[in-house]
Order: structure tokens, then C-alpha cells, then sequence
């Protein structure tokens, strides 16, 4: 393996341009702090780096905060959404204006520790396109976080085609080719996970230790979690769908052996009446079967309709530096 890494190491530049990607919605309260962690925290030598805020809609002091700091500042790009489109299509967007030879995203909360930016891009240079951080415990989530999470990762990884790291979240490096790679997936639909694992490229893991949140509250409940986790398995298998058609074929066999049990009881015994409380039973569980298969069914039909819609990934209201308001044509390159 060593030997092949070598043959992919590619040369990096002397002194190469570093993006930070901080996707942003109602931070307000965190900013502050985040850009004091950055002045004090990450020291990459024989680099520069650059800020790229994608403010998702946010409806407190969050705008009007990356407005003065990139008046005020050189390195930083705001992109402005025009409303809320999530968490995943602000990280396409900043992967879309991002210029860096290499592109870290990362959170606003300082759970992603600043100081592991330098950790990645010495694993960059050393020839590696993917440098993701893993956390060594999850001991700042509840048990039924814990639980979930676990049980969602053995279930993906079980039924998709592109396994994604246990424990890893978006909080990585990524280098410029895999950028360009992951801007020439059209999907609307993203879930961003399994898109950095689908590309491929040489990656490498950097073990750290996930802090609890320094500021505000996270906007994440079960219920958003649930419909990613969702999102996450539809868009990366069809297992879901195979396993309604196994589940009939089982029934079928279970209906057709039934009914020999029962013409062989009418010979031998006689003809009896059947139990209506069976019978109920019997019927309510066919239908909830039918119903589940159907929603089944009709996530990948309802993603199918999105898809063929072909509407951007995000709208940009501006994009604001420090040369002022540059001008976009509001859509996504997506």
C-alpha cells in the first residue's frame, strides 16, 4: 500500500491557499468566538487561508455580523442564500466557491477543533486528497444519540454499495480535484456523507475528541435526523425496496402453505368456522404491510419527481467580500 500511495501522491503547491467552509444558520451568539479560535488556533506554516460563510437563511444578528466582517476583511466571502435550504446544500454551495488548493469544512460551534486544520493539511501534504476527523467517542451526545447513530451507521453500510466511516462527520479536508469532482454530481438530493465516500480518493483518518458546543443551541432534533438518516439510505440503496419484494415472495409461500393446511384439515377433519379475531388480525396486518411497502415505494418516486424538476440546490441572494456586492446570477453550479 505504501508503494501505491507513492505512485498517487501528487505535488502540492509551496504555498497553497487553504478554504474554510463554515456553513452558518442562527450563529449569531458563536461567531465571536469562532473567529478568535481561528486567529489563535490554526497555524498552518507556508499557507494562506481564506473564510467562506454560507449563511443559510439565518434570521438573527448572524447576516448583518459576516457583512461587516467581510467588508472589514480580505479573506473572507460571504454567500448569502435567499432563504433556508439546509445544512447540505450550504456546504455545496461554499465547495462551489471555495478557491482554495484545498477545502476544509467545518461547523461554527467549535465541536470541529480549529487546531486539527493544521493535522489535515500536513496529511494532505504527505499525498492524501481526504483528511476526516474521527471522533474518538461520542460521550458528549445522550445514550438514545449514541444508540441511533450507531444503529444508522451498521444499517447503511450494511445495505449500500459505498460504506461511509463510523463515527465521521463533515468536518474534513478535501482536495481540489475531489472538489471538482464533487461539483459534477447533479443530484438535488444531497446527502453529503456518502458523496464524499462515492467520489473515492485517498483518505486518511485523524482520530480527535469532539467537544460539546460552546455556544447556542444546535437546530438538529430526532425528527430532522430521522428524515436525514432517511435521506441518506434512499439516495445510496435500494435495498429498502428489495427487501419489500423478499418479504412478499415470504408471505406468498406462508399464504400458499396455509391454505394446503387448510384443505388438508377440511378432508380429514371437516369444515369448521374460522375465528373472526384471526381473521381481523389478519387483515389489519396485510394492510399495514401494503402501507409501509407503499411509503417505501413513494420516498423513491417522491425523489425521482424532485430530480426530474432539475431546480438549483440553493439560491444565492449575494455573494459579499470586501470589495462589495459581487454580482451572480442567484443559482447554484450544481
Amino acid at each position: 500500500m505504501e508503494g501505491l500511495h507513492e505512485v498517487l501522491r501528487r505535488a502540492r503547491p509551496a504555498e497553497p491557499v487553504i478554504s474554510l467552509v463554515v456553513p452558518v444558520f442562527n450563529e449569531a451568539q458563536a461567531l465571536p468566538a469562532f473567529m478568535a479560535a481561528v486567529e489563535s488556533r490554526i497555524h498552518v506554516p507556508d499557507a494562506r487561508l481564506e473564510l467562506i460563510f454560507v449563511n443559510d437563511g439565518s434570521r438573527d444578528g448572524t447576516l448583518s455580523f459576516l457583512l461587516q466582517l467581510a467588508a472589514a476583511r480580505d479573506d473572507v466571502t460571504l454567500v448569502n442564500f435567499s432563504r433556508n435550504f439546509g445544512k447540505e446544500a450550504a456546504m455545496t454551495a461554499g465547495l462551489d466557491h471555495a478557491r482554495g488548493d484545498a477545502v476544509v469544512l467545518m461547523d461554527v460551534d467549535l465541536q470541529d477543533p480549529p487546531e486539527l486544520v493544521a493535522a489535515f493539511v500536513e496529511k494532505w501534504r504527505e499525498g492524501y486528497d481526504i483528511a476526516y476527523g474521527l471522533r474518538q467517542s461520542r460521550a458528549s451526545d445522550t445514550r438514545a444519540k449514541r444508540v441511533t447513530a450507531g444503529a444508522f451507521y451498521a444499517w447503511f453500510n450494511r445495505i449500500s454499495d459505498t460504506p461511509i466511516p463510523v463515527n465521521v462527520g463533515d468536518f474534513r479536508l478535501l482536495d481540489r480535484r475531489v472538489v471538482h469532482a464533487l461539483r459534477q454530481l447533479p443530484e438535488r438530493g444531497r446527502f453529503m456523507k456518502g458523496l464524499f465516500a462515492w467520489v473515492g480518493f485517498p483518505s486518511v483518518a485523524v482520530p480527535f475528541e469532539r467537544a460539546a458546543r460552546a455556544h447556542g443551541q444546535s437546530t438538529w432534533n430526532y425528527w430532522k435526523l430521522w428524515n436525514f438518516a432517511l435521506e441518506g439510505i434512499v439516495s445510496f440503496s435500494t435495498a429498502p425496496l428489495k427487501i419489500w419484494s423478499y418479504l412478499g415472495l415470504l408471505l406468498a409461500i406462508g399464504a400458499a402453505l396455509y391454505a394446503l393446511f387448510i384443505l388438508a384439515r377440511v378432508f380429514l377433519v371437516g369444515i369448521d368456522v374460522p375465528g373472526y379475531a384471526s381473521l381481523i388480525v389478519v387483515m389489519l396486518m396485510g394492510t399495514a404491510l401494503n402501507l409501509i411497502s407503499l411509503g417505501m415505494i413513494g420516498e423513491y418516486v417522491g425523489r425521482l419527481f424532485v430530480e426530474t424538476k432539475r431546480r438549483p440546490v440553493y439560491i444565492v441572494e449575494g455573494v459579499y467580500t470586501a470589495g462589495g456586492r459581487v454580482d451572480t446570477d442567484g443559482g447554484s453550479e450544481g
